[in-house]
């Protein structure tokens, strides 16, 4: 990309989830002058991608050789993930049927499943994805790079100021929420009063938020979304859209505090507009910075 954001017409790659996010980056990498090769999981990416797609295809979310094959096919030299991949498919009975991997799903994969010294969370399945297509010529990028202007900015974002309290409930979320996503479980909390009231873990945030509002039907939740201290920019991304917002107004939610400057806004217009209808504090938080002192004398994060 040019310092002016120009792309010049480079084909970019994107790997589409679910959501509005890959059509969102979609839409900004035309808007800055490239090109698409859009390649759509099966069973999770929105049909609105195929018109802003130059070229177009759909893999399985383990056809990790298709998927390179096709961005090499394209010309694409950089490609970005975008969207959620909804994992619990992927433990649900006979999923190995749906989503067989190809030899190079496979060969990637397979280890991670066979082997006591390594995991299946999300940043070492994902790192091994990302290794896969860096070594067969297709660096893969964060979404960012193509649409800086996506990224949440400082302060109150929408919404009225915080109250006393429910800063005070952000500080104490902020630090749990770090402690969830150092672990790579999760990277949202929701509590109240200062009592954590739900985790987020493989079901995501929307369900972690009416998990939180079906135990606490009094309302008055405060939501904190963090990135992890180790996050990879180049994949799983704190990301929050509308659909975050209606889950929180559904569950009584008062305020949504995010980490500016590593944060995805999708369709931020939308986002203020939909956070002050329905009473909700919309406010980003640089890690640490311009949060108080916890009562012991600790840093918030």
């Amino acid at each position: 990309m040019r310092p002016d954001g120009g792309l010049d017409g480079e084909t970019i790659g994107i790997i589409a989830g679910w959501g509005r996010y890959p059509v969102v980056v979609a839409e900004a990498i035309r808007r800055h002058g490239g090109r698409t090769a859009v390649l759509s999981i099966r069973d999770h990416a929105d049909a609105a991608l195929e018109p802003l797609a130059d070229i177009h295809g759909t893999v399985g979310v383990a056809e990790l050789g298709g998927a390179i094959a096709f961005f090499q096919r394209a010309g694409v030299r950089r490609a970005t993930m975008a969207g959620k991949i909804h994992k619990t498919k992927l433990f649900a009975k006979r999923a190995w049927l749906h989503h067989l991997p190809d030899w190079h799903g496979l060969v990637t994969f397979w280890p991670h499943f066979v082997s006591r010294r390594r995991d299946n969370r999300d940043d070492s399945l994902l790192s091994a994805i990302t290794a896969a297509f860096d070594a067969e010529g297709v660096a893969m990028c964060p979404a960012t790079d193509f649409a800086p202007e996506l990224l949440a900015t400082a302060g109150l974002l929408a919404g009225r100021p915080l109250s006393a309290g429910e800063l005070a409930d952000v500080v104490f979320g902020w630090r749990l929420a770090k402690e969830l996503g150092r672990h790579d479980i999760g990277q949202t909390v929701v509590v109240r009063r200062r009592a954590p009231l739900a985790l987020e873990a493989i079901e995501g945030t929307d369900e972690c938020i009416r998990r939180a509002g079906r135990l606490c039907p009094a309302g008055g939740l405060v939501v904190v979304k963090v990135a992890k201290p180790q996050q990879d920019l180049r994949f799983d991304m704190p990301t929050i859209g509308v659909g975050t917002l209606e889950s929180l107004r559904a569950a009584g939610g008062r305020v949504l505090a995010i980490e500016a400057g590593r944060t995805i806004l999708v369709d931020a217009p939308a986002l203020a507009a939909t956070a002050v209808a329905a009473g909700i504090t919309l406010v980003g938080f640089c890690d640490a910075a311009g949060l108080p002192e916890t009562g012991d004398g600790a840093a918030a994060a």
